[in-house]
């Protein structure tokens, strides 16, 4: 019950006054990028790891990258890249080997997908059994994606209107939420029922709990996304959500949408937004999408398990387990499911 004091607290009000957090690729990076792409052309997508995407003089800004990821701010900006001026497949080759050289790419859904798509397909962002508001145009309220270290966005299509990003650090939400409140703190560090919506490994039940706060090893971490708590109770034994819950998850959604706590951006054509799932939530707005087709806003998306990353307490893995070789988030993974990288939405 003490204030956070980290690299990773920060106040957006502040952050948009600059662009340091901004970075973009020179031509020189650009051209090691496409000289990757051609040695690594053989290969199949997911079989590509670090060594086989040489950047000679990138590499080692990368390593910084993902150093101010895990222990820095917890984000950044990367733009630049000549999407536009690449085949599908090379702009995926690019983007997945810049993600091999920050950590390892794990599954994002039960179909074994290490590459998602987010477009509006018609999902329903109301159904509880499904995760699916990346396939809708519906406002996205801030949350973490399940099962990773590190998300990367990388923006192929602008939508006609709106469609714009939000990032919050979680240590400004904790600290400002134990000034006004610290008694709904302790709210949130207790287990809290979670819907799996449907996406349930072997042996695993409906539901699972976790806390939204977890103070671990000197670390503050997070799990959030408000509506899988919401539709917990729709499962047999599981309670309904205590007023004093309720309470403290509007304050914590309230405190995120502070305009002085949380950081907007609007993702142009090129443009990776890498975050750290653990320490920041993130958000979109609704969006009016163009009607053809081939102009629709399409984001690629990486999730990312970093051997070198944040002590996680053991709840974290209740979700989807984690990965053998470095124990860390597993994404998605189910037993006997063939990991895939679709080139569109599938």
């Amino acid at each position: 019950m003490e204030p956070i004091i980290s690299a990773s607290l920060w106040h957006g009000g502040e952050l948009s006054k600059t662009k340091d957090w901004v970075r973009e690729f020179s031509p020189k990076e650009i051209a090691e990028v496409e000289a990757a792409i051609d040695l690594c052309r053989p290969q199949a997508i997911q079989d590509i790891e670090l060594k086989d995407f040489p950047l000679p003089t990138l590499a080692p800004l990368l390593v910084n990258l993902r150093h101010e990821l895990i222990d820095g701010k917890g984000f950044a900006l990367l733009r630049g890249l000549p999407t536009n001026n690449w085949s599908r497949e090379d702009v995926i080759r690019a983007y997945w080997g810049l993600g091999v050289h920050l950590g390892h790419p794990v599954s994002q859904n039960p179909e074994g997908h290490l590459l998602g798509h987010v477009q509006d397909i018609g999902g329903d962002f109301n159904d509880p059994n499904s995760r699916g508001g990346y396939l809708s145009h519906a406002r996205l309220p801030f949350h973490t994606d399940v099962g990773a270290d590190i998300v990367g966005l990388l923006c192929l299509r602008r939508a006609k209107a709106g469609g714009f990003s939000s990032i919050v650090s979680v240590a400004a939400i904790y600290n400002k939420m134990l000034v006004q409140r610290p008694d709904l703190v302790e709210e949130l560090t207790r287990p809290i029922f979670r819907d799996r919506r449907g996406e349930m490994p072997p042996g695993k039940a409906p539901f699972y709990s976790a806390p939204v706060y977890s103070l671990h090893e000197g670390r503050l971490t997070t799990t959030f996304v408000r509506r899988f708590i919401d539709s917990a109770p729709r499962h047999t034994g599981i309670p309904s959500l205590a007023p004093k819950l309720i309470e403290a998850l509007d304050l914590f959604e309230s405190l995120a949408n502070d305009t002085f706590l949380r950081l907007d951006m609007d993702f142009q054509t090129g443009d990776i937004q890498l975050i750290n799932n653990l320490t920041l939530l993130h958000a979109r707005t609704s969006f009016e999408d163009f009607t053809d087709p081939a102009d629709k806003r399409h984001l690629l998306r990486l999730w990312l398990a970093v051997p070198d990353g944040w002590p996680l307490p053991d709840y974290y893995f209740e979700r989807f387990g984690s990965l053998t070789d470095t124990g860390r988030p597993a994404g998605m993974a189910f037993p006997g499911v063939a990991p895939t990288v679709p080139h569109d939405v599938p």
